[in-house]
C-alpha cells in the first residue's frame, strides 16, 4: 500500500477578536507547537487575518486558511445558527432570513459567493435544529459531528425528539445528501486547561490533499478527502464503493473497535483490532466507519455512497 499524506488541522478556533481569551498570534503559536499543519481562525462575524513576513497567512510551519464563524439568532424563533465559512476571500455578513432553514440557506449561499465552503456548526448546541432543517438546505459541504465546546451535546440522549450530531448526520446521509462529518475544537481558552474549559487539541480533521496550500486543503475537504478524530490516527484508509480498508497507528496498547454504518444508522459490521475492512453489498445506501478506542478517543471516516 502506498503512503498517504495527511495534514492535521482545526477549522473552528476563537481568539480575542471574538470571545477567545488569547490573541490570534498566541493561538497560532499553540497550534504550531502541537503538530498541526493548518488552522482556521473562525472568530464570530470577524475575518481574522494575520500577516507573517512577505507571504500573507503563512505562519512558520503552519498554513493559515481564512475563515469566519457566521453567528446569529433568528429573530422569529431566537434559535442560534452558526456556520463555519472556510477558505473565504472576504468577510461575510450574517443574514437573518426568517426561520432556521432559510437563514442557513442564505448564509450558505453567502459563503459560496465569497469563494469558501460551508460547515454547519454544532447543531445540537441548545438543541438548535436537526436533520429536518438541514435537509431543507443545499450547498453546505460539511457539518460538525463532534464539537469540543461545552454544551455541544455530542452523544445520544434518551429523550424523544432529540438527536445527537451523528444521528442527525445519518438521517441526512440516508436522504442521499453528501454532507461530510467534522470534528473540531471550537476552542476559546488557552491559559487554563481543565475539563470545564474550552481548550484546543480535542478534535481535528486529517486531510489528504495534493499540497499544503489553502486551495488544495479546502478542495480536499469539499470532496470529503479527510477523516475526523479526537485522538486516533490512521496509517492507511482506502474508501471506495468496492471496499473500505482501515489500518490504525498503534498507540499505547489501545484496543480499537470499528463499526461500519449505513442507512438509518444501521451497524452492518463490527471489527476489533488494528485493521478493519468491509465489502459493501450495495444495499447499505452508504457506508461510513466509526472507530472508538479503549480510552474513549474516536475517529470517523466519510461516507461512501453506493449506486
Amino acid at each position: 500500500m502506498g503512503d498517504q499524506v495527511w495534514y492535521r488541522g482545526n477549522i473552528h478556533t476563537h481568539t480575542t477578536e471574538s470571545d477567545g481569551d488569547a490573541e490570534p498570534e498566541k493561538v497560532v503559536e499553540w497550534y504550531n507547537n502541537h503538530g498541526y499543519d493548518f488552522l482556521v481562525l473562525s472568530d464570530h462575524n470577524h475575518l481574522t487575518i494575520l500577516e507573517y513576513g512577505a507571504r500573507q497567512n503563512e505562519a512558520p510551519g503552519l498554513l493559515m486558511v481564512p475563515g469566519e464563524e457566521i453567528t446569529l439568532r433568528t429573530d422569529s424563533e431566537n434559535i442560534p445558527v452558526h456556520l463555519g465559512a472556510v477558505g473565504i476571500n472576504r468577510y461575510v455578513d450574517p443574514v437573518d432570513a426568517g426561520d432556521v432553514p432559510m437563514t442557513m440557506q442564505a448564509n450558505i449561499d453567502a459563503v459560496l459567493d465569497a469563494g469558501g465552503i460551508a460547515c454547519i456548526n454544532h447543531p445540537c448546541w441548545e438543541w438548535a435544529f436537526n436533520h429536518d432543517a438541514i435537509l431543507k438546505t443545499r450547498g453546505a459541504s460539511m457539518m460538525e459531528i463532534f464539537n469540543a465546546t461545552l454544551g455541544a451535546n455530542n452523544y445520544p440522549v434518551p429523550t424523544p425528539g432529540l438527536c445527537s450530531p451523528t444521528e442527525i448526520w445519518d438521517n441526512v446521509l440516508t436522504a442521499g445528501v453528501p454532507l461530510f462529518g467534522v470534528a473540531s475544537d471550537d476552542s476559546h481558552h488557552y491559559h487554563d486547561f481543565a475539563p470545564e474549559k474550552e481548550n484546543p487539541g480535542r478534535g481535528w480533521v486529517m486531510v489528504e490533499a495534493e499540497a499544503l496550500d489553502s486551495e488544495a486543503v479546502v478542495e480536499a475537504m469539499a470532496l470529503g478527502n479527510f477523516y475526523s478524530s479526537t485522538g486516533l490516527y490512521l496509517d492507511h484508509l482506502k474508501s471506495t464503493p468496492d471496499e473500505i480498508v482501515i489500518e490504525f497507528r498503534s498507540q499505547r496498547h489501545l484496543i480499537m473497535m470499528t463499526q461500519f454504518i449505513g442507512k438509518d444508522g444501521f451497524v452492518y459490521q463490527e471489527t476489533v483490532g488494528d485493521r478493519a475492512s468491509y465489502r459493501p453489498t450495495g444495499d447499505e445506501g452508504y457506508v461510513r466507519a466509526a472507530i472508538r478506542s479503549s480510552d474513549g478517543t474516536q475517529v470517523w471516516t466519510q461516507p461512501v455512497f453506493l449506486e
